[in-house]
């Protein structure tokens, strides 16, 4: 593990099925009940899924069809991303209090640098306990959170102890907590790497360890380099509280199969237009364009074009 003469204590705050909990916490009814966020049973795909849905396995990114045959008494409600919005700034200020170093991800769950905060309380346990509660008190909604040394362990350990709780890997421990990890929790391990890794006999964190950083740069290239340094808690990304949005996007799902060219193609440029809004509402331009089309088999057709010039 690297020694720095300074260890960062990192706060990974995630909120517990954030959109279907906001939705149960605004709609008694929903309460205790498989609740699916976007989707319906015809079409769509689900945004969130409460955690009584998720008992039956259902996920996020998955077809409300799906879903519905998995659990047959799911409830589909649309998405208020007004709402989570208006829930989302209230947490920011939650956390605000204690640090300004936050890197958000996402409405839902962000960084926090803690190593020096505005309480001046030296125990980052404590701090991401107290965010918790109070996150809790002020919005009725829960949290977890996962603290350690750098980012990644601490995104990791936020998983742990779900829903409200939380998980902290101390210094000491990071190595032990690394080496049992299985490897497609590592960062940059998908579902390609990882079956190239189970060829080559790495299955966890200890495995992977266990590897040269010769060996694995020759057969993961640049990465190679990375997956050492990682499994040895070498993880230099630092919380960037003004983090540069790289991308933004807009979809839109129908009722119903589409085939008209004419139809479709007013659709995009309504699509289109609302994109351009909200870039110039975030004061940015882009210039790779991605065009993204989902068919009824949910199979998936995407095309970018780069331009030489920013819109």
């Amino acid at each position: 593990m690297k020694n720095d003469l300074t260890i960062r204590k990192i706060i990974h705050v995630d909120m517990d099925a954030f959109y279907a909990s906001v939705e149960q916490l605004d709609d008694p009814n929903l309460r205790g009940k498989p609740v699916a966020v976007g989707g319906s049973e015809k079409r769509g795909v689900v945004s969130a899924a409460s955690y009584e849905a998720r008992q039956f396995g259902v996920r996020s990114a998955m077809s409300g069809l799906q879903a519905k045959r998995l659990c047959p008494d799911i409830i589909f409600v649309k998405p208020r991303f007004d709402r989570y919005k208006e829930i989302s700034q209230k947490i920011r200020k939650i956390i605000n209090q204690f640090t300004d170093l936050v890197e958000p991800l996402s409405l839902d769950e962000a960084y926090l640098d803690v190593t020096e905060n505005k309480i001046g309380l030296p125990s980052a346990t404590l701090i991401a306990k107290k965010i918790r509660v109070k996150i809790f008190e002020e919005t009725g909604l829960t949290a977890s959170a996962g603290i350690s040394i750098n980012k990644f362990i601490a995104k990791v350990a936020s998983d742990i102890n779900k829903p409200n709780g939380q998980k902290t890997v101390n210094p000491e421990e990071v190595l032990e907590f690394l080496e049992a990890l299985d490897i497609r929790k590592f960062y940059g391990v998908g579902k390609v790497t990882a079956e190239k890794m189970y060829q080559l006999g790495i299955f966890t964190g200890k495995d992977l360890k266990a590897k040269s950083i010769e060996f694995l740069s020759e057969k993961f290239g640049k990465s190679g380099v990375y997956y050492y340094q990682v499994v040895r808690g070498i993880h230099d990304s630092k919380v960037k509280p003004n983090r540069v949005r790289k991308s933004l996007a807009a979809e839109r799902t129908f009722s119903e199969n589409l085939s008209s060219e004419i139809f479709l193609l007013e659709k995009l440029e309504r699509i289109a237009e609302e994109v351009s809004n909200r870039l110039d509402n975030a004061k940015i331009s882009g210039k790779t364009v991605t065009l993204k089309i989902k068919y009824s088999d949910f199979s998936l057709q995407t095309r970018s074009k780069t331009l030489p010039y920013f819109i």
